[in-house]
């Protein structure tokens, strides 16, 4: 299997220094090896030079020479080899053997590559059948012959093999030393790198999108002569200008926040004085013209519906101030069946359906703030679905969670609009049948409830299947 590349910069630095030196040393490594075996060549054939073919002349003696007519082997290193050509046939071949000549038997293949050994003063490397690599040299004899003379190869390659085994063992060791070296000065070159990386997680790690965020400090050492020095100067930047901007933002919801709450406080008392006027005057026992009790039944209606615009925005404003719940045992089958039976009184044209377990499913939090969240939810289906659909509530238990579910086969959410279904004033009456008035702050209720009992509320819808999940912690 084949090993994957490293991925870290770190591995990739100490994977290029090895690959470097490795190829450094192969490099290296060849040069020398074919320079030494260049060398010991020269060597070979200087000697051969020097010794000419008083061997091989040797050989032009009887078949039994005598003291007077004996080859000439004084001088000649042992294994040297010496052979007679007349007219391209080998006559006599032999090989010194400890100050004495030795025949040599020749296959026709070994005679062929002697006779194609050219006479121009220059070695040749040739391989016999019954002796190891020679480096031969071939001279012109006085009786029109060709003297060949040849010292064996095996001390050439015997020290070059030598030569490339030690710088194997050498580079290997060098490569072993590198890496390990590589890797340390490696990691410890890059550890500024890894505190930008782990400030830049830190940051990412934050939750940005809301709140008060407390922006880690400035790097240290942001040396801006090194590229390391100047991303963490530039992050320094970022950073800086990221933490303004949230402080403004911050400051903005803070100041939006207080107006919200402080606008909704202050119309809860002209509402209700406006409402209870209006009911004060369709209480008159005298005659009121038509036109007039219709203004009036209009007043008395709208400003119900500002009553709990009013309620639902400072709901709102303090929830997003982080007002703290009621934290008691909560029962939320019970919870569901009397936001049912609301549902039911107030929407009797819709098939209520429920799905909930045997034993009651038992959360902490806000009992009143649960009940706004499922009431809420149900009358969501209950307004943007007509007459006659079926809504159906399901509530579950998975592992530490509880999930409450309301679904209905009504028309369904267009896929733009249900990343953000749970915003503040956003409506779906494009899409979806519309029977009473909306705010557009139901689901934003739901949402802000839900979130901080410390759940998620989530939805999925296509047309005649619409489901919104709403899981609490058990």
């Amino acid at each position: 299997m084949r090993r994957p590349p490293p991925h870290t910069l770190r591995g990739q630095l100490t994977a290029g220094l090895v690959a470097l030196l490795a190829l450094a040393c192969l490099t290296v490594g060849i040069i020398t090896a074919l320079a030494l075996r260049g060398f010991l060549m020269g060597r070979l054939d200087e000697q051969l030079t020097t010794s000419g073919g008083r061997f091989p002349a040797s050989l032009e003696h009887e078949a039994t020479p005598d003291a007077d007519n004996r080859p000439d082997t004084r001088g000649q290193a042992d294994h040297t080899f010496g052979a007679r050509l007349l007219s391209g046939t080998v006559t006599q071949a032999a090989v010194v053997d400890e100050a004495t000549d030795r025949p040599v038997d020749l296959t026709g293949q070994d005679r062929r590559a002697l006779a194609a050994i050219p006479t121009d003063g220059h070695g040749h490397s040739i391989r016999l059948s019954s002796l190891r690599g020679y480096r031969v040299m071939a001279f012109n004899g006085d009786d029109q012959d060709v003297l060949i003379t040849g010292l064996p190869l095996h001390p050439v390659e015997e020290t070059v093999h030598r030569l490339v085994a030690v710088e194997a063992v050498l580079f290997s060791t060098a490569l072993v030393m590198t890496g390990i070296a590589g890797a340390v000065w490696v990691r410890i070159s890059l550890r500024p790198l890894q505190r930008v990386t782990a400030r830049a997680a830190e940051v990412a790690g934050l939750p940005l999108a809301s709140g008060e965020i407390d922006m880690p400090g400035p790097l240290p050492d942001t040396d801006p002569r090194t590229e390391v020095g100047q991303v963490g100067t530039a992050l320094n930047h970022m950073f800086g200008h990221v933490g303004d901007a949230l402080t403004r933002r911050q400051a903005s919801e803070e100041r939006l926040r207080h107006f919200a709450a402080d606008a909704s406080h202050e119309l809860r008392t002209p509402v209700a004085n406006i409402r209870g006027h209006a009911e004060l005057a369709l209480r008159h026992p005298g005659p009121v013209p038509d036109e007039v009790r219709h203004a009036l039944q209009r007043i008395d209606s709208e400003s119900q519906r500002m009553t709990r615009l009013v309620d639902d925005l400072l709901l709102l404003a303090r929830l997003d101030a982080g007002r703290p719940l009621e934290h008691d045992s909560v029962d939320l089958t019970r919870l569901i069946l009397n936001a049912t039976d609301d549902a039911r009184a107030a929407g009797p044209a819709h098939h209520w359906l429920l799905d909930l377990p045997e034993e009651p499913v038992t959360v902490t939090g806000d009992a009143h703030r649960l009940q706004q969240a499922i009431g809420n939810l149900l009358a969501n289906a209950r307004t943007h679905t007509p007459p006659g659909s079926e809504v159906t509530i399901t509530l579950t238990t998975e592992e530490a969670e509880a999930s409450l579910s309301v679904s209905d086969n009504g028309p369904g959410i267009p896929e733009d609009l249900q990343r953000e279904v749970f915003g503040r004033f956003v409506r779906a009456d494009h899409a979806r049948s519309r029977s009473t008035g909306s705010t557009g702050l139901g689901l934003a209720i739901v949402h802000a409830i839900t979130t901080a009992h410390g759940g998620t509320v989530s939805v999925t819808s296509r047309p005649r299947r619409t489901t919104f999940r709403l899981t609490l912690p058990l």
